[in-house]
């Protein structure tokens, strides 16, 4: 008769695997610690190009003379407070508002949008 133990590995080993899976989305997951906060930054300029997927949907703008990468909200909340994927298209003219990147130059995390008249809040 197997032991008792030997009964329950086969669920624990389970068990440990479905947690370890649960992990991995959190660890990949970024942090805001690398975007400088105490200097907010406002940009105006045409979007060259757009993804609108999650995580986070992030658009490249041409503004003050340097292509900028700004990472948004994610898509559900973007759609929630009508920032619809023809808002953040190529082609349109947009404001953003929000902190630059410690490591990477040419990288905003937007705060605000601001697109055909109307500013969305993206945090």
């Amino acid at each position: 008769m197997p032991s008792i133990r030997a009964l329950f590995r086969p669920a624990l080993l389970a068990a440990s695997a479905a947690l370890a899976l649960a992990v991995v989305p959190a660890i990949a997951h970024h942090g805001w610690s690398t975007y400088d906060e105490t200097k907010p930054l406002t940009l105006t300029g045409k979007i060259v190009e757009s993804h609108y997927e999650n995580p986070h949907a992030h658009i490249r703008i041409d503004a003050g003379g340097k292509r900028w990468l700004a990472v948004l909200a994610p898509v559900s909340r973007m759609e929630a407070r009508g920032a619809t994927a023809d808002k953040v298209a190529v082609g349109r003219e947009v404001t953003l508002v929000g902190y630059a990147s410690k490591e990477k130059a040419d990288e905003l995390r937007a705060e605000r949008i601001t697109v055909g008249g109307k500013t969305v809040e993206l945090r």
